[in-house]
């Protein structure tokens, strides 16, 4: 038996239950690991809100890390004893072990610990995606990321300062603009107490931007269009403000032949041979030391929805995980 995070209805973190599980064997194409850490997203408060709708009940999480246990006919990537991360679909990962579809699971190199393995691969898969797959970037492009402090932001300062590329982050607090300085930003605007948007265009001598990264949503959608330059990209990945409202797209037009996707991590992950690239890239960066993890919270399985309530509460920085 095995302890296991599920919701049996949508709602706020009361609705989560630690239960007791069975994990059998693997079939074809399958691994069982055994966790050592699982992280914490937005995803999972939008899947136990009902924001992003389950089918339930349901076991949440989409990341972890720890050591295969079993291995599935054929699985030829990853062996019994081999340490591993993994962010994947379906959801599950809260949990001390699992039954998972193996093609999303990747060895973790013995430089990098659990904790850092469970905390990097849902948020480091996203920034790879975000600077290297869905927009054309190079060194002296300018982006504008929300939310620079968070565990995506945290990280996104470091990488886009490893490729020249100059981040302007907004934070909620003077405290959350230092730390994204200190990550490699080269601003950071507090927009609870500025005109963010007003001075994003001061920063740019009026330019704006190359494309503006949002996980924030509703609050700062019209902002993130009036920031970029003609022909620029706002990449809308996120809701913590909630979702972003109907808009007539031919505002687009006038405001500067602008761009605007909205990406998922799973559709850019879906391939094996991709996703293994993409985390091959992102575990360069972390063992060269030009990524650092910053594991700030951690919490007990069994405090699952004090986690939840900290990371809905935007009292969190950089990553949370909890430990088992």
């Amino acid at each position: 038996m095995t302890k296991t995070v599920i919701i049996e209805a949508h709602g706020g973190p009361e609705v989560l239950q630690v239960v007791e599980r069975e994990v059998g064997a693997p079939g074809p194409g399958e691994v069982r690991i055994r966790h050592k850490a699982c992280g914490l997203n937005f995803i999972d408060i939008y899947q136990r809100s009902g924001l992003y709708p389950l089918s339930l009940p349901i076991a949440l999480g989409m990341e972890a890390s720890g050591v295969i246990e079993a291995v599935g006919d054929g699985v030829t990537h990853l062996s019994v004893g081999d340490r591993a991360a993994y962010a994947s679909m379906p959801p599950g990962a809260y949990c001390e072990a699992r039954v998972m579809p193996a093609a999303q699971v990747c060895k973790l190199p013995e430089d990098i610990s659990f904790e850092d393995g469970a905390a990097m691969m849902l948020k480091g898969l996203t920034v790879q995606y975000l600077f290297h797959r869905t927009t054309p970037l190079k060194a002296g492009d300018t982006v504008l990321f929300h939310a620079a402090a968070g565990g995506v932001g945290l990280i996104a300062c470091q990488w886009a300062k490893s490729e020249g590329i100059r981040l302007i982050g907004t934070a909620g607090t003077d405290e959350k603009c230092a730390l994204a300085l200190e990550h490699g930003a080269e601003a950071c605007i507090n927009y609870r107490s500025e005109d963010w948007a007003a001075r994003v265009r001061e920063l740019t001598d009026g330019a704006g931007v190359d494309a503006v990264m949002d996980a924030v949503g509703a609050d700062t959608f019209e902002g993130s269009l009036d920031s970029l330059k003609p022909l620029g990209m706002i990449i809308s990945f996120g809701n913590a403000s909630g979702p972003v409202p109907p808009f007539n797209i031919g505002l687009l037009g006038p405001k500067g032949s602008l761009k605007i996707t909205r990406p998922t991590l799973f559709t850019h992950i879906a391939d094996h041979q991709t996703c293994q690239e993409m985390a091959a890239m992102l575990f360069a960066k972390v063992s060269s030391g030009d990524v650092k993890i910053r594991v700030a919270q951690r919490f007990a399985l069994d405090e699952v929805a004090d986690a939840h309530r900290a990371l809905e509460a935007r009292q969190t920085t950089g990553q949370t995980v909890l430990t088992l």
